[in-house]
């Protein structure tokens, strides 16, 4: 995904259709001497749907769609003929979106399948003709129902990356040298903080043509959940992650506080980010001695399995993704 085209959220003003008026109409034949009530009913209006697409990765092509405006439904005709339904308008979107009410912030549903279909705005309901009002004591209704309106609505469409794996960690820690490491991704990889701005995905391929999806998400610092840094922006893409790889390199001044540090700041924007698995990486581990892993080892958290690896080596990145893959099938192994 390139950095200026990746985009997970916009506002669009969405207008369902219309539906058509039913008609006031009476069967008029050279033959028959009382012609009786025939109005058709209208057709309802068109929907707003989404619709969920797995070849799509950003909202990148919603980015100018302002306002989007379905078909009304067409007025009933007599002989009871009904007007056409209007043309659903459906709006492709990738897999993970949300969609919220823009003034309440309310989440009204996600899209997570491929082929999935939701009506954001349901069309008008069109209007009942004459011919359902006739009976035994108004034998030529002068009434007909008139469509209902369309509805209209501002409405946040909100990515969530949806990914096996995320990976978490300081700015510098490694991430995107994993990732173009185990992944044909190639995100901006440089030695100054922030290289990744926007999160970068990346299929791994595992043993006997097996794969799955990691993530490498903008560096977290402390304070990220007030604001700091790039703030929550792409926090939101870490709860759609089944698994947290979190990434400390070997050169750390502090790898357990580090780690605490990254697991307090997801706490704080979402606690139940603690109840994800998770599986704690040493990057760069050829940067130090043998002598130096050992004395490592009495720094690093209770209760979470680890594993000393480095991109530039290979050195047990097999391993990890053996691990990962053994998470994904057995969630409660982490």
């Amino acid at each position: 995904m390139a950095s200026s085209n990746f985009i997970d959220y916009v506002k669009i003003n969405v207008r369902s259709g219309s539906g058509g008026a039913g008609a006031l109409h009476f069967r008029r034949e050279k033959h028959v001497e009382k012609g009786g009530p025939d109005g058709g009913d209208g057709g309802r209006g068109g929907h707003i749907i989404l619709k969920g697409s797995s070849q799509l990765w950003t909202l990148l092509h919603l980015k100018y769609t302002k306002h989007v405006k379905a078909f009304d439904g067409k007025a009933g005709e007599g002989g009871r003929r009904s007007g056409s339904i209007g043309k659903d308008i459906i709006l492709e979107v990738p897999l993970g979106t949300v969609a919220r009410n823009s003034e309440t912030g309310e989440q009204l549903f996600e899209i997570t399948e491929d082929g999935q279909e939701i009506i954001l705005l349901k069309g008008g309901r069109g209007g009942m003709g004459n011919d359902h009002f006739k009976s035994a004591t108004n034998q030529t209704p002068q009434h007909a129902q008139p469509g209902e309106a369309g509805l209209e609505a501002w409405v946040i469409l909100e990515l969530k990356v949806l990914a096996d794996v995320g990976l978490v960690g300081f700015p510098n820690a490694g991430k995107s040298t994993l990732l173009s490491a185990v992944s044909a991704a190639r995100p901006e990889i440089a030695d100054y903080p922030f290289t990744t701005l926007v999160p970068n995905l990346g299929v791994v391929p595992y043993r006997d043509y097996k794969s799955f999806v990691m993530a490498d998400i903008p560096g977290i610092i402390e304070g990220a959940s007030q604001g700091k840094g790039l703030g929550l922006r792409f926090l939101r893409h870490i709860e759609r992650n089944s698994i947290l790889l979190f990434l400390v390199p070997a050169d750390s001044e502090d790898i357990k506080a580090e780690y605490e540090t990254l697991l307090r700041e997801l706490t704080i924007y979402n606690p139940s980010l603690l109840d994800k698995s998770r599986i704690l990486a040493i990057s760069k581990s050829d940067v130090i001695l043998d002598e130096e892993r050992e004395e490592l080892k009495s720094n690093i958290p209770d209760g979470i399995p680890y594993l000393f690896i480095s991109a530039v080596t290979q050195e047990g990145i097999e391993q990890l993704k053996d691990r990962i893959w053994d998470v994904i099938n057995n969630p409660l192994s982490a």
